[in-house]
């Protein structure tokens, strides 16, 4: 079965808010639903992995020639456009992970209200991927 990437980035969908400015109750609903998510696709047998990561701020950059790396704070995109998590799901098809990633947009904000934040969904490539690729050339 394929695999995809579902990436979470810092946009925030509906809610221009801030998670760190939202009241308790909502940060606890909005984890809540995560975590049931993630109960459901364990059952599943979809979840492969699913991370959060630390802010942007926390975030560095790696470069190197081979030799000894080369470390900074680099230059970021806007920090909307971090990643900020994602969920990596092995699926029937496309549609499921559609239909994953639907759920994942949905998650509640302030008040309840479903954040709608852009899910980026992206196939991991398989070695029939990289197949093709080498017959290209």
């Amino acid at each position: 079965m394929p695999k995809y990437l579902l990436i979470v980035d810092h946009r925030p969908g509906v809610v221009e808010t801030p998670m760190d400015e939202w009241k308790p109750d909502d940060v606890k609903a909005h984890m809540d639903y995560y975590g049931a998510l993630r109960e459901e696709l364990l059952d599943s047998g979809e979840l492969v992995d699913q991370q959060a990561l630390t802010g942007p701020e926390f975030a560095k950059q790696v470069t190197s020639d081979g030799g000894a790396p080369v470390v900074t704070d680099g230059v970021f995109p806007e920090s909307k456009e971090m990643l900020a998590g994602f969920q990596l799901v092995e699926v029937a098809d496309e549609q499921r992970a559609f239909e994953i990633a639907a759920r994942v947009s949905a998650v509640p904000g302030p008040g309840g209200v479903p954040l709608q934040q852009p899910i980026g969904v992206r196939r991991v490539m398989e070695a029939a991927d990289f197949e093709a690729l080498q017959s290209e050339r």
